[in-house]
């Protein structure tokens, strides 16, 4: 037994043709806005006529009216057609992109591969934003972005991930702190020192920046709840709290903060993120010029509170 015939091979020239006709109901007006001749158009609305095994259009007197079938086609027809030109610019776009945008977050300098990038392609529009630490993978994801450096631990569903680097977590105090003169502390000095809490905050991202909880499986003591870094830096200055910081977040700090090495504590991890599957010829070449020139903190000397 013989399956179904198979669907007809529209040629989108036979379909941009037909919607000419449908719009200007007149294949004289048609074939003039179409600037080809009128016996043209007639026979390649016949062929896709054929095409289809359905007649589309009907002369009368006043011009040409959609039968049934051509009533029902039309509207999938012009669906068909802006399809079509939408995939043809998205393929275009992605060939030959002539703008970037790349995110970045608190801390994170992407500067130098940022002008790589600008060197290499002087003709393209390259731009960064700021972007929250509770907004990378939204921002990715709504195309606020195209690429974006960043600390884990995110959401990375539908994102690709290449860590760049490490950076070491550090322990941030008070200068009049018990423990601020130290060249580095351990969990057990901390054992007790009540860390902040940020509101609204990936309980993963929470968990990694509060070790909580630690090693030996105890949690972390509660700290006040903050609203963000500023707000971290205040709650320790005022000595209710210690908090744990990257490296380069914890150099510069205000003068009544001191940073300590966090011995045994896994490294904070840097990032570039981008868009599963993302193959752009920008998003590629500043992908490999963050390999090549964000391979490490920009400064990552802190204070010491000595």
């Amino acid at each position: 037994m013989s399956g179904p015939p198979p669907p007809p091979d529209l040629d989108l020239r036979l379909v941009r043709y037909f919607t000419a006709v449908a719009e200007h109901r007149h294949f004289g007006r048609a074939a003039e806005a179409l600037r080809i001749t009128q016996p043209s158009l007639s026979r390649q609305i016949r062929n896709l006529e054929r095409q289809l095994g359905a007649r589309l259009l009907d002369r009368t007197p006043q011009g040409n009216r959609l039968t049934e079938a051509g009533e029902i086609f039309l509207p999938r027809a012009k669906a068909l057609l802006r399809s079509a030109a939408q995939a043809a610019a998205v393929t275009r776009a992605a060939a030959e992109p002539t703008r970037v945008t790349v995110g970045y977050t608190t801390g994170v300098v992407v500067t130098p591969a940022v002008r790589e990038l600008r060197r290499r392609h002087p003709d393209a529009e390259v731009r960064t934003l700021h972007v929250g630490l509770q907004d990378v993978r939204a921002a990715l994801l709504e195309h606020r972005v195209d690429a974006l450096v960043s600390r884990l631990p995110f959401a990375t569903g539908r994102l690709d991930v290449t860590v760049l680097y490490d950076e070491p977590r550090m322990l941030l105090v008070p200068l009049d702190h018990r423990l601020a003169g130290r060249e580095s502390v351990t969990f057990d000095d901390i054992a007790d020192e009540p860390v902040p809490r940020l509101r609204r905050a990936d309980p993963h991202w929470e968990a990694f920046w509060r070790i909580d909880p630690r090693p030996d499986g105890r949690p972390a003591p509660v700290g006040p709840l903050i609203d963000g870094l500023e707000d971290k830096f205040e709650v320790v200055a005022a000595g209710q709290a210690v908090a744990i910081s990257a490296g380069p977040l914890a150099h510069g700090l205000r003068p009544d903060l001191a940073a300590i090495p966090l011995r045994d504590a896994e490294p904070s991890h840097v990032v570039l993120a981008t868009r599963a599957g993302d193959r752009g010829r920008l998003v590629a070449a500043f992908r490999t010029a963050a390999r090549r020139r964000l391979t490490g903190p920009a400064d990552s000397s802190p204070r010491t509170g000595r």
